[in-house]
């Protein structure tokens, strides 16, 4: 059950990798992170954790970012 975790989390991070889009990658690349997150504290992986909570953080701050450029992009064209 552990590794089947650990694979789920590799498949969406090479899954992410693929992605055209950079917001789905972000996306894709934060669920892979969220649960090398559990896997690692599952197998007592300090390595692994602190390197997720780290991505976690980066493309959390990244979504953020782009949800934010997209925003300023629309009131822009709309003549505001």
């Amino acid at each position: 059950m552990i590794n089947a975790l650990g694979f789920l989390g590799l498949i969406l991070s090479l899954a992410s990798m693929s992605m055209k889009d950079i917001l789905y990658l972000r996306f894709l690349s934060l669920a892979a992170n969220s649960i090398y997150i559990i896997y690692g504290v599952l197998i007592d992986a300090t390595p692994i954790i602190a390197g997720s909570i780290i991505a976690v953080i980066i493309q959390a701050i990244r979504i953020y970012k782009l949800n934010q450029n997209k925003k300023l992009s629309f009131s822009n064209t709309n003549g505001n």
